[in-house]
């Protein structure tokens, strides 16, 4: 059977397109439904699928992220994006003959993606280069603008409440429903789920290297890479370590 993960922050199209998917293709076994892009890629290293649905603007790590950590996996998954209308990105995906869906998903549309992609399983052929390509050229041009990134956060520290500078921040780590953020004097709580955080912060500076942990690039002394495929990243002027895993060590990579 065919295996397929779904990425889609959208809970209501996400819903939809699993309906569309199991009408069209009821042979299609969906083993995971994804809300961000981290666990996306955890469910893509976990499962293993044959073809992956994702969504190119997600929380945190981008679907075309995603696709770059899920290219190096042997085998690779096919990739199929999902992507609200942009004329910009549907020209690069016509031009790299890259599969897409265009947001409302038309179930015609669907159907004509689902027989090549199933062409493509048949022949176990997965084109690295033209994925490649497409994500070079839209790194910097990823459909929809965002709000500017955070230059401060407010935190809890005791019973005071701080206004702490991101840059000042190593790192920040999920603590049930807040955030615990670490800077050189210490720990600060914010309200904020780390989830909703990661899409405010710049994804040129921060980066999820774990489910629950964001660093802060400027403050990595360096990383190793164990047997297994793990990392551990030490930070400069701190004693600990934070341990990234192994489907996240991809974006380092390609930094």
């Amino acid at each position: 059977m065919v295996k397929a993960v779904i990425a889609e922050d959208e809970a209501l199209l996400r819903d939809a397109l699993q309906r569309l998917l199991e009408t069209a293709w009821p042979a299609l076994d969906i083993v995971a439904q994804c809300e961000d892009g981290a666990s996306a890629l955890e469910a893509i290293a976990e499962h293993r699928p044959d073809v992956a649905f994702l969504d190119i603007r997600m929380p945190g790590l981008t679907g075309l992220e995603v696709a770059t950590a899920a290219a190096e996996l042997r085998p690779p998954p096919q990739i199929v994006f999902t992507t609200a209308y942009d004329q910009y990105a549907i020209d690069a995906f016509e031009r790299g003959a890259i599969d897409y869906l265009l947001k409302p998903i038309a179930p015609e549309r669907l159907a004509a993606t689902i027989q090549r992609v199933q062409t493509r399983l048949a022949s176990g052929h997965v084109d690295i280069g033209s994925l490649s390509s497409l994500i070079r050229q839209l790194a910097g041009h990823t459909p929809g603008a965002s709000a500017p990134p955070l230059t401060w956060v407010t935190a809890s520290v005791g019973r005071e409440t701080r206004l702490i500078m991101v840059d000042d921040i190593a790192y920040f780590r999920a603590d049930s429903k807040y955030t615990v953020a670490m800077t050189a004097e210490g720990e600060a709580l914010l309200r904020t789920p780390i989830r909703e955080l990661l899409a405010m912060l710049d994804p040129q500076v921060f980066k999820q290297i774990h489910r629950s942990t964001i660093v802060n690039l400027k403050a990595i002394a360096s990383i190793v890479r164990d047997d297994g495929g793990k990392g551990t990243l030490r930070l400069k002027g701190r004693s600990e370590t934070l341990a990234v895993s192994q489907p996240f060590m991809a974006i380092f990579r390609h930094m």
